[in-house]
């Protein structure tokens, strides 16, 4: 049969000021087997989530939030932090608050859901539903109130006070969980309610951040809590710990405990970060991301799960999996944030979580990405985050491709994708990675393919040959196909703020421009008829294409 050759003159296409790519590309056979069945498609990396849970209102909030829930209506999950924390709303870096709970001179409760029921409003109104963690400590509550709203800035500043520390009274505590999810059944509904996930708190294994009490403590706190949650909605899907994966005891830990308390737990969670460095290299130095680090990190928290008994047969959500810690972090580390090594790190990480997961035979429902959008912030600032001033980063390109994978698995192999357990002890530090992943959806065969290496410097393309095997018959007759793409020339505004002198203040036509260069790219305008069973295209270095192939004749 004829091979089809994709010539993607675009995709070396350079923007000022960007280095000629190495002319030599490397060679790479990737065969793909549409017949071999792998399983369902599980979107895990449908979750999301933020410190500041007052940016969803906001202008640039609710853009990103309705951008994620068109990817999957009604089946993404949005998480924060400070849904309890007392406060008129007013959002700050690493701060938020709803003011949801105080108390009258006779120490009596009083509630206000104002603030939480427009939060929680505006994600159903954009097909998001919440992950919900119950925290933080309100004022009135707080063991050690004074005082209570940090003063924590990027290099600088105190995060764990007052809002950190355990409840005067387990009580008001657990009433305050009941009153809040029966109202949310009398807002919403019974079924709605039900469908979101429920947790205690974040991290409570750093002490140092954001748990002033002991570890027993925070074990009763979220006995207490469940049990709120339960008493308002039986069916409630309640779970945690949602610790960091700091590779020490406390899941395990944690296992133990609800075991003997009798706590219901119908999800675990814990999460897991990288760490990126920056390296000298003679030129000023370049970040060299972690990605072994996170994986390991991953991995450790897995292995506590495979050994318990009982944890091992409940779904697992990482609850936050990100290249590194601290998404309102600036400085040099974290350069890689804006351009296409967070989305093509992102690719490499997701696929090597499943693997770790199903090798010791657990469930992994979900990998929360803890990134969102700061509000009113310079554009292209430097924060973790899937949007910038209302402009979506190469990152959240890499989820509308996600988006597009249904079906089931199909086999792929890939002749320079590097084994798991390499990645795992060694990151992607020699050779790159250029791996892939495929599915099938009736007739639409649909394959991501991505080039990632550890450092953020330039490197030679992937010269791709595409090998399809096992087409359905619908496919075999004829074909056409969508090409996808996010590199520095495509589906990336950062690249093209650069290339416009990186205007700090963008005037109308210039965001108009940064809006085109944001959106999803094709790189080719209209589908292109494939004759043949190979495809062969360059990808560049960070770069990620998806190829979707339907039957020729479809409308």
């Amino acid at each position: 049969m004829k091979s089809l050759f994709l010539a993607l003159a675009a995709a070396s296409t350079l923007l000022p000021g960007l280095a000629a790519a190495d002319p030599d590309p490397i060679p790479v056979a990737i065969a793909v087997d549409a017949a071999r069945d792998e399983g369902p498609v599980r979107p895990v990396w449908r979750f999301f989530g933020a410190d500041e849970p007052n940016y969803a209102t906001m202008k640039d909030g609710r853009t990103t939030l309705a951008t994620l829930g068109a990817l999957l209506p009604d089946r993404v999950y949005f998480r924060t932090h400070n849904l309890f924390t007392s406060g008129d709303g007013t959002p700050a870096l690493k701060w938020g608050s709803t003011g949801i709970y105080r108390e009258d001179a006779q120490g009596r409760p009083i509630y206000d859901w104002t603030i939480v029921d427009r939060i929680f409003d505006t994600y159903r109104a954009r097909g998001v539903k919440p992950y919900v963690e119950l925290g933080f400590m309100p004022e009135a509550m707080s063991t050690k109130p004074q005082p209570y709203q940090h003063d924590w800035r990027p290099g600088s500043g105190t995060l764990r006070t007052g809002w950190a520390y355990p409840p005067r009274d387990y009580a008001k505590w657990e009433e305050l969980v009941f009153q809040w999810v029966r109202h949310c059944v009398t807002r919403y509904g019974r079924a709605e309610v039900a469908s979101w996930y429920f947790q205690t708190w974040n991290e409570a294994n750093l002490p140092q951040y954001y748990w002033g009490g002991t570890r027993e403590e925070f074990f009763r706190l979220h006995d207490h809590a469940i049990r709120g949650v339960r008493r308002a909605l039986p069916e409630a899907r309640v779970g945690g710990p949602d610790s960091a994966g700091a590779g020490d005891d406390f899941l395990a830990a944690f296992l133990a405990h609800v075991k003997a308390a009798g706590t219901p737990t119908d999800f675990l969670s814990f999460h897991a970060k990288g760490q990126p460095v920056v390296v000298a290299d003679g030129q000023g130095g370049h970040v060299r991301m972690g990605l072994n680090t996170h994986l390991r990190a991953a991995d450790h928290e897995f292995a506590a799960i495979a050994a318990d008994p009982v944890g091992r047969t409940k779904p697992i959500v990482i609850g936050e999996s990100d290249p590194e810690g601290c998404a309102a972090c600036q400085g040099p580390a974290n350069a890689y944030r804006n351009g296409t090594m967070y989305s093509s790190y992102t690719a490499a990480a997701l696929p090597r979580l499943q693997a770790l997961a199903a090798r010791r035979g657990l469930t992994l429902e979900g990998i929360l990405s803890w990134a969102f959008e700061f509000e009113d912030q310079p554009p292209f600032a430097g924060f973790r985050q899937l949007t910038s001033a209302g402009i979506d980063l190469p990152v959240m390109n890499l989820f509308k491709l996600l988006a597009k994978m249904r079906g089931h698995y199909v086999h792929t192999a890939s002749d320079h994708q590097a084994p798991l357990d390499t990645v795992l002890q060694d990151g992607v530090r020699g050779d790159p990675d250029i791996g892939s992943m495929a599915s099938i959806d009736g007739d639409t065969l649909s394959i991501l393919v991505w080039h990632y290496h550890d450092d953020d410097v330039p490197g030679p393309d992937a010269a791709v040959t595409l090998q399809l095997r096992g087409l359905p018959q619908a496919l075999a007759k004829g074909a056409r196909l969508v090409h996808y793409r996010i590199d520095e020339a495509h589906s990336n505004a950062f690249a093209a703020w650069r290339a416009m002198g990186s205007p700090i203040a963008p005037s109308d036509a210039q965001r108009a421009t940064l809006l085109k260069a944001a959106a999803l790219a094709r790189m080719d305008p209209a589908p292109t008829p494939v004759s043949g069973s190979t495809l062969r295209f360059r990808l560049p270095r960070q770069g990620i294409s998806l190829l979707i192939v339907t039957p020729q004749n479809r409308e």
